[in-house]
């Protein structure tokens, strides 16, 4: 274990991002929804063409997951549903079942934010880029979830996001 001593910069901005894996998708929204009233929710399916470079445990990978974004004040929750490939979602649903994966933390530059997080020990498990609209978006999960309770996954966010798969609830029933 290395003393770091000195907090690195990707946590500067603190968690912006609470993500969990759900066996269903579109139940678990709902659910958010009618108990809740958060949302609206954005569907997006990740995996080849959008995002285009894909790694697990540094080799070139195929997976898929599809995802729902929704903001609880400053906070964006995250829901997971595993597709196919090998993921840390569906270890982490092997391991524990379903529930809170992983924190993302915000950062500039997702390059940087790696070489941070590997000069303190931690190495990247999953890692995705080129998602946003102009080829732009990555994200690098990191091996802390032995040491720490939980992987922390470091997200660069697009500029400009793809239009999501669809919208839930539609706009008209967002009042």
């Amino acid at each position: 274990m290395t003393d770091a001593r000195k907090k690195p910069s990707f946590l500067d901005r603190g968690v912006g991002q609470v993500a969990l894996v759900v066996e269903n998708l579109e139940r678990t929204v709902e659910a958010y929804w009618h108990r809740f009233g958060i949302g609206p929710w954005h569907f997006y399916t990740y995996q080849k063409p959008l995002v285009s470079r894909m790694t697990r445990r540094g080799a070139p990978a195929d997976y898929a997951m599809r995802l729902a974004l929704a903001n609880l004040g400053s906070t964006r929750i995250e829901l997971i549903e595993q597709k196919f490939g090998d993921t840390v979602y569906a270890e982490f649903v092997r391991a524990h079942g379903y529930g809170v994966q992983h924190l993302g933390l915000l950062v500039d530059d997702i390059e940087a934010a790696v070489r941070e997080a590997e000069a303190v020990g931690y190495r990247v498990t999953m890692s995705g880029a080129g998602f946003g609209l102009d080829g732009d978006g990555a994200y690098a999960y990191l091996d802390t979830e032995d040491e720490l309770g939980i992987t922390f996954e470091l997200v660069q966010r697009p500029k400009r996001r793809v239009e999501p798969d669809k919208v839930y609830p539609p706009p008209e029933d967002h009042g």
